[in-house]
């Protein structure tokens, strides 16, 4: 019965159910089996348990899709390249083998699944000619012109080079890079040794010199007090001395070619008895010197200009002082090594930190160089000038990029000056706590400006001096003993510097 399209059933067409018949009946078709061009069955070799253990063994890893992880994108050293003494190399000639194995293993199951095409005697003859080829004497020479035969008496592998290869085990190849080495003789040096032995050697050279000149500082008297002149000190001037101006390039930056060049400023004061007066000779190493900092890289150029300082160390030798200033490397991940160059001086001179009552002045005149030169200029310094100097209250609130963490400790007399204050005119003594924080604004350019103004009660005092004749008298002694140095240079005399480390004082980028 069949169903129409009304749903209803009605008899089924014969000639549908003969067909429906025929297909069920039909018996399907074998497919053929492949056949070689000589008509015969190929048969597969059947492959040995120790061949499906090495192909195990080199079988692929499933590749995993995604980014690979950190391990396989990290750099491997040599040292993790090298396992158990055998190199990448050797691993190769090792896989090779194993290849080479395989090859033969399965040559010898085509030849036995062959059938019986080749004869017994024929596979006798064929044995006894490999077993004549390697008792035959071996005629190859090895680089040395010798017989591939090594000798035992060096404890070196046997090896036969017939075909002119190399040995493939791990114990033959050392033995061969030992006998090169051998015959090589030494190490040598690579550029890049030799390279860090020059510097060494430099180092160790400036070293040697420094030390030198610092014995000859130490052994010279080059300030004298003088209780005359003591008692004519204006008593305006607050501290007197010896100051230096040095700049230091950026990383990677030997010879700065301007101001955007620089990493950061300094100034060294080396402090003096108020009465002393300076005599010939580097200056004598007392200890007392102190190192500031000028994030801004130069010091003020205008009235308007004012700009924050910090007091980065005191107490300093001039062994400590050049520790500070010398060049450095690092290491880095990412850029490889940084170099850190020397500082550079750029001016020497006197000053004097003078009070005029309301407000303290940090005055200097420079004696070398003689002519103010572009890089001078480039710092803000001139051949004389002022600034007007104020010390910053370590235990009042500032802007974040302007205090420090670790700001300066002042005994409870010097921080009780402050009072509840901000600011307070700077006095010498702030100068010998680390972390000082002081505001330098522009006032003389090119010349002292208020620094010098004389007090009232000075003038009334016919033994005291005025404030400009101290500062002249003092410019007048460094300028003559100066002259009277070795050295073309009184930064390096004064601070036993040496060449083969640190550049000379310049002028020009």
């Amino acid at each position: 019965m069949a169903t129409t399209r009304n749903g209803k059933t009605g008899p089924t067409s014969p000639v549908v159910a003969v067909k429906k018949s025929e297909k069920a009946t039909t018996p399907a078709k074998p497919k053929a089996e492949p056949k070689t061009k000589a008509g015969m069955k190929r048969k597969r070799p059947e492959k040995s348990p120790e061949k499906e253990k090495v192909e195990e063994k080199n079988a692929p890893l499933p590749k995993k899709r995604g980014r690979p992880p950190k391990a396989t994108r990290e750099q491997k050293t040599i040292e993790k390249t090298i396992e158990n003494g055998e190199t990448k190399d050797d691993k190769v000639e090792d896989k090779k083998e194993v290849e080479g194995e395989e090859k033969t293993e399965e040559n010898s199951e085509e030849t036995v699944n062959s059938g019986d095409e080749k004869k017994d005697g024929e596979e006798v003859n064929d044995e006894s000619k490999d077993i004549e080829m390697s008792e035959a004497p071996t005629e190859g020479k090895t680089e040395d012109g010798k017989d591939g035969q090594t000798d035992d008496k060096n404890g070196e592998a046997k090896y036969s080079t017939v075909d002119n290869k190399e040995p493939s085990t791990s114990a033959e190849k050392k033995a061969k890079s030992q006998a090169a080495v051998k015959k090589q003789g030494p190490e040598q040096k690579n550029a890049f040794d030799e390279i860090k032995s020059d510097e060494a050697d430099t180092k160790a050279a400036a070293k040697s010199e420094q030390d030198d000149k610092s014995a000859n500082i130490s052994a010279n008297d080059s300030v004298i007090e003088d209780s005359a002149r003591s008692a004519a000190i204006p008593s305006s001037i607050l501290e007197k001395g010896i100051i230096y101006f040095f700049f230091r390039g950026r990383v990677n930056i030997e010879d700065p070619e301007g101001i955007e060049d620089i990493a950061r400023s300094y100034i060294v004061l080396r402090p003096l008895p108020l009465g002393a007066k300076i005599e010939e000779g580097p200056m004598q190493d007392d200890g007392k010197a102190r190192l500031l900092a000028l994030p801004k890289k130069m010091l003020p150029k205008s009235r308007r200009d004012r700009f924050l300082m910090f007091v980065e160390k005191t107490g300093m030798s001039i062994e400590e002082v050049r520790e500070q200033f010398a060049g450095n490397e690092y290491a880095t991940k990412t850029a490889g090594t940084r170099n850190i160059p020397a500082a550079t001086p750029s001016a020497e001179g006197i000053y004097a930190i003078t009070s005029t009552g309301r407000e303290s002045h940090l005055a200097y005149h420079v004696t070398v160089p003689k002519e103010i030169g572009e890089v001078q200029k480039g710092l803000g310094i001139n051949s004389k000038g002022s600034f007007v100097v104020s010390t910053k209250n370590p235990e009042a609130p500032g802007p974040a990029n302007a205090t420090f963490s670790n700001p300066a400790k002042y005994p409870e007399d010097v921080q009780k000056k402050f009072g509840g204050l901000r600011w307070m005119p700077t006095e010498p003594e702030h100068f010998d706590y680390e972390a000082t924080q002081f505001l330098v604004i522009g006032e003389g350019m090119g010349e002292l400006g208020r620094a010098v103004e004389e007090m009232g009660k000075d003038k009334k005092d016919g033994e005291k001096e005025k404030p400009v004749e101290e500062i002249e008298k003092l410019e007048e002694e460094d300028h003559a003993r100066v002259e009277g140095l070795k050295e073309d240079d009184p930064v390096f005399a004064d601070l036993g510097l040496s060449s083969k480390e640190y550049h000379h004082l310049q002028t020009t980028w």
